[in-house]
């Protein structure tokens, strides 16, 4: 049956630091899933589109839409453990706080922050996260 409704090629963005081995790995599985099938033992790879912004913080519109797909009630959730960020300034940061602070010091930021803009999910330094994109993206091929 012909449909006049098309599905739109989901918008994926990886805010990528190139040395951060978690942002490295995440942006090879994001890779993988587009050129090998995905999982593995299926016979497709995945549809969407890829844009890789290295070295460069989420605007502070964007960092506000991220934590509304996180449902974090702060914008610390950002912040590294890593001693560059957690000495800066006290919680409770706003996502210009967070902007700025990526800026002066990208060691401070999680990395990588993937997000699935259609649907309304992001993974902040978190592997399992990307994964978990992933699959829904899986979900949605599949018609599951």
């Amino acid at each position: 049956m012909f449909s006049a409704f098309k599905r739109s090629i989901p918008q994926i963005s990886i805010f990528h630091n190139p040395s951060s081995p978690p942002s490295q790995t995440a942006l090879r599985l994001l890779n993988a899933s587009l050129s090998s099938p995905y999982p593995p033992n299926s016979k497709h790879p995945l549809k969407f589109n890829l844009e890789v912004i290295e070295n460069q913080p989420p605007t502070a519109d964007q960092f506000r839409t991220i934590l509304s797909y996180t449902q974090s009630p702060s914008a610390d959730h950002f912040i590294s453990a890593h001693p560059s960020g957690a000495g800066s300034v006290g919680g409770g940061r706003s996502p210009e706080d967070v902007t700025k602070l990526a800026q002066k010091n990208p060691n401070a930021l999680k990395w990588p922050i993937v997000v699935d803009w259609d649907g309304g999910r992001a993974a902040v330094g978190d592997l399992e996260g990307v994964k978990r994109i992933l699959e829904e993206l899986r979900k949605q091929r599949d018609g599951e």
